[in-house]
């Protein structure tokens, strides 16, 4: 991971000079021509064309469907863009303007992860915008959102309220009608801005009503570098599509993981009885269904996002929160976040829906917590609830935590996605006094 963030370092570098003329033809540049995060959000707005006020929607949606003549017919009727079109950085001023730091602030005195991922996830949007510009229409006919979150890894660096953050991001892989985004967050340190995490995500475009699918423009990589960051999109793609096959949702676990299973369903029968009914607990475990936590929301109006549903930072935020809440009470001292993995939006939250979330510890290895939050929403009107959404998170205790049990055969496979989630982060880090990350 280390190695990954020095190379995506390095290639920022190179892509800085047009990433500073992008962020000049914005509106109301700050200085160094970076724009502030608040400008990320007012210039969606403008290339989306809709109104900050929640009663002009409709009429905003409405001159929208205008934009439909503006969609290409194939990607080959779109000009090819290069990553350095797409690149752009972003100043978060904790340090230099403390009014917008109550925002992120935790009692602590350390940042509110959960403000981070609505951060990334703004930002993600407007890189594809930026892919996606078509210089003869100020507004766009597209209808950009997030499809996954791949993966967010952490480095080993505080997050500080009291120092400048800085966001830099491009698009690194393209197919027919999805980009690959990769983003870095840093932070000043000693008058030099320090790697902080590493996030990709997967957006996709719809067309101006975002009802179906819409084609972008082709990525053509420039060099070496580029080549490698477009060569690992297309892995990352393959990775994903065999990760969905092999799911346990679709196929019985291997033979390792039916081996663990079936260990750890006997180290939980009593031997005072031959019988597979009796069960306790071995010494320092705790049963998996003892771990739950839930939230309910009521998504209001002013959680909306830019095609007036409910904004996937948000759901994401109020996911974190749960789960580091969840991870906190299971290991009893507080926990740090390590990776972010896997968010698929399965389906979009609407605005006036009631949003159930129920977080899960389903797997531990030491002092690590693997916690799986499951979102799901209902109407006011309609009791039937539909999965929108299944987070996981990866934190780090502290201290060393309890063994995990699960008691059925769903909790068993639980347990294995969590084992699978866990064993697919990057690098496991150290636990150091300076790496606070909190919601």
């Amino acid at each position: 991971m280390r190695r990954a963030t020095l190379r995506l370092s390095a290639l920022s570098k190179g892509l800085l000079t047009a990433g500073r003329r992008l962020t000049q033809e914005s509106k109301g540049p700050s200085k160094h021509g970076v724009l502030n995060m608040h400008e990320v959000r007012d210039k969606l707005r403008e290339i989306v064309g809709v109104s900050t006020n929640w009663r002009d929607h409709v009429k905003a949606m409405e001159e929208r469907k205008l934009l439909h003549s503006l969609l290409s017919k194939s990607q080959k009727g779109l000009p090819p863009r290069r990553m350095k079109d797409s690149y752009i950085e972003v100043l978060l001023p904790l340090g230099s303007e403390p009014e917008l730091r109550e925002k992120y602030l935790t009692v602590q005195n350390t940042v509110r992860f959960g403000r981070i991922l609505e951060d990334l996830d703004s930002l993600g949007v407007l890189i594809c915008y930026m892919h996606t510009q078509n210089h003869s229409s100020k507004m766009s006919p597209l209808s950009i959102v997030t499809a996954l979150v791949d993966k967010i890894d952490m480095c080993k660096q505080s997050i500080s309220p009291e120092q400048d953050i800085k966001f830099s991001g491009h698009v690194s892989w393209v197919g027919k009608t999805s980009m690959e985004v990769k983003m870095q967050m840093f932070q000043l340190h000693n008058d030099e801005f320090c790697p902080v995490l590493d996030a990709t995500f997967v957006m996709v475009a719809r067309d101006s009503e975002n009802k179906g699918p819409a084609f972008v423009n082709p990525l053509i990589p420039e060099n070496l570098e580029e080549e490698e960051l477009f060569k690992q999109g297309e892995l990352n793609k393959g990775r994903r599509i065999a990760l969905s096959s092999t799911s346990l949702l679709k196929m019985a676990p291997n033979a390792d993981e039916r081996s663990t299973i079936h260990e750890m369903f006997l180290s939980t029968l009593d031997p005072k009885t031959i019988s597979f009914q009796s069960r306790i607990l071995p010494p320092n475990a705790v049963w998996m269904e003892d771990t739950k936590l839930k939230s309910l929301e009521v998504c209001h109006p002013q959680e909306r996002n830019i095609f007036n549903r409910i904004f996937g930072g948000f759901l994401m935020r109020k996911a974190y929160e749960l789960a580091w809440a969840t991870a906190c009470s299971f290991g009893g001292s507080r926990a740090f976040v390590v990776t972010v993995d896997d968010i698929m939006f399965q389906k979009p939250v609407e605005v006036g829906s009631l949003l159930f979330l129920s977080s899960q510890v389903c797997f531990t290895q030491n002092n690590y917590i693997q916690v799986r939050v499951h979102s799901e929403v209902a109407s006011l009107q309609r009791k039937e609830h539909t999965t929108t959404n299944v987070f996981h998170f990866t934190f780090m205790s502290q201290n060393e935590v309890p063994m995990v049990l699960p008691k059925t055969y769903g909790e068993s496979m639980l347990y294995l996605d969590g084992q699978r989630h866990f064993h697919s982060m990057s690098v496991p880090v150290a636990l150091k006094k300076d790496y606070v990350v909190e919601p």
